[in-house]
Formats: structure tokens, sequence, C-alpha cells
């Protein structure tokens, strides 16, 4: 098998498991604080890079700018942007949390228009723009009669916050590169962030003592370390490099469906017509900004880890 094909796999492999993050995570949180089992996640996927690259690999310690560099991006990316959507799931349901996460790439193009007058808006772009805000207002009218309370607009705050952070993480990274190894630079980013989510929560009563985790609970979390955090990680970085990036990218306009669907089947959320034509016209959006900024810059943004 050619690396082209094992490229497709990989992108497949990207495409299907993180989009049952996010229905894991719904399921998790159930049962353990959305933070604290963000934090314990990053934890112990973050050592395992750490240890891995310093024990095998022989790196050494980053240096003090770079661990500058880290923590900004640890606080952008995995405290904020994956501590908060994974709170979200709490109150809004896991395809419209995840729908709201694939919108970052057209924030990043306001961002880099507004604030840095660094992007030139095509009239794709436009229409790209005009399809992801009208996707997602199809969204909410079918959610609207659903009933939506105050509930349902915390989560969708949280959701929103955390793709704006994911979008500044992604501004931030582009303006401000360090040459650190991308996966031992992530395996930083989590353990800083769980340090951080950690005393963030530790004043919290509602976190519970490891001991009183059940054994579900930690299976979701095994699963989310493993599969999410480490294989398809790994396999996103693989059909980067052995596939071209706007078929690499494919992978984040299948997420939200893939999340969508298996959420109807495991934890009985609501799946509709409306919603599915909402997530598609939504996600075409996105296509469009991407594909238009891609062919001034031949740069395609990719979508959050969950």
């Amino acid at each position: 098998m050619n690396n082209t094909a094992k490229g497709y796999i990989a992108l497949l492999v990207t495409s299907i498991v993180w989009g049952t993050t996010w229905v894991a995570s719904r399921v998790g949180i159930d049962q353990l604080p959305a933070l604290q089992m963000a934090y314990i996640r990053q934890f112990i996927a973050g050592l395992s890079f750490v240890l891995f690259y310093i024990g095998v690999k022989k790196y050494s310690l980053p240096t003090m700018r770079q661990f500058r560099w880290i923590t900004v991006m640890a606080i952008l990316m995995f405290v904020s942007a994956n501590g908060l959507s994974t709170w979200s799931l709490k109150y809004i349901p896991t395809g419209l949390s995840c729908l709201i996460g694939a919108l970052y790439p057209l924030c990043v193009v306001i961002i880099e228009k507004v604030f840095f007058k660094s992007k030139e808006l095509t009239m794709l772009t436009f229409i790209g723009l005009f399809l992801g805000i009208t996707g997602i207002g199809i969204v909410f009218y079918e959610h609207s009669f659903q009933g939506i309370n105050s509930r349902f607009f915390i989560g969708v705050g949280l959701s929103v916050i955390a793709m704006l952070s994911w979008a500044l993480g992604t501004v931030f990274l582009s303006r401000n590169k360090e040459s650190i190894d991308p996966y031992y630079g992530t395996g930083w980013q989590m353990l800083i962030s769980a340090v951080i989510l950690f005393f963030i929560t530790r004043p919290s009563s509602a976190n519970l003592p490891l001991s009183a985790i059940s054994f579900k609970t930690w299976m979701i979390i095994l699963y989310l370390v493993i599969f999410g955090s480490l294989i398809a990680f790994a396999a996103f970085i693989y059909s980067m490099k052995t596939l071209p990036a706007a078929i690499a990218s494919l992978y984040a306009y299948f997420n939200p469906l893939v999340a969508m669907v298996l959420a109807s089947f495991v934890v009985g959320e609501k799946l509709t017509v409306n919603l599915i034509w909402g997530a598609i016209v939504t996600l075409a959006g996105v296509y469009l900004v991407n594909y238009s900024i891609k062919r001034k810059t031949e740069k395609v943004i990719a979508e959050p880890e969950q």
C-alpha cells in the first residue's frame, strides 16, 4: 500500500474518530464535571506525548521563549476552546456544539480582515459567510421548536467562546511560529492546560475524587485519550503530510455530521431533515470560505479537535 492510500485511510480515521469523540464527551459529562474530564484527558494525553519525546526521542525541554508560546496556545486551544466546548455539551445537543465549532474558519477570516487588514474578501468568500450564517439560522430555527431556554443560551455562549478562542489561536499560530515538533509542542500544550484547568476547578466542590469516578467514565476518558488525542491526531498529521491540503482538510466537514448522526443513536438527540440541511448548508459555507482563501494564499484552515 502506497503512502497516498495510507493517507486516505488516515483521513477516514480522522473524520470518523473526531466525530465520535464529541459523543463520547457528551456521555462522559453525565457522570463527571466537564472541565474535570477535560483536564484528566489532557493530562494523560499530554504526559504521554511529552514522556515519549523526552524519554524515547531524547528531546530537550523547550526554551523559555517556547514555553511562553506553548502557554498562550494552551490557554486558547485547550483551556478555552476544548474545555468550554466540552462544557457546552451539558446544555446543548452534541451536533449543534460541534457545528458551532466548525464555524471558526469564518471567524479567522473576519479577525484577519478587521484587525490586520490582511484578507482580501472575494465574492466567493461573502457567499460562504452568508451560507454559514444561514445554515446556523436553520439549525437554530429547528431547535426553537424543541424549547429554547436559559440553559440553551448558556451552552451556545460556551460554544461560541470556545470557537472564538480556537480562531484566535489559529491567528496567533499563523503570526507567531515556533520551531518545535508539532506532536511535542501539542503534548506540552495539553499538559500545561491540564494544570491550569485543575487549579481553576479545584475550589469547586463539584469535582469528584479520582476514586469515585466510575469504570465506565474511565473507559470513556481512555477512549478520548487513545483514539481522540493520540491516534486521530497522529492520523491527521499523517494525512496532511501525504495528501493535498484541500483533501486532508475534508475531515472538518464530516465531523459534525458524524457527531449528529451518532448522537441520535447513542444519547437520543433528535435528528431531523432541517437539522441535517442546516448542517450541510453551514459546512458548505465554511468550505467556500476556505476554498476562496486557499485560492489567494494556498492555505486551508483546519477544524479543532474535540
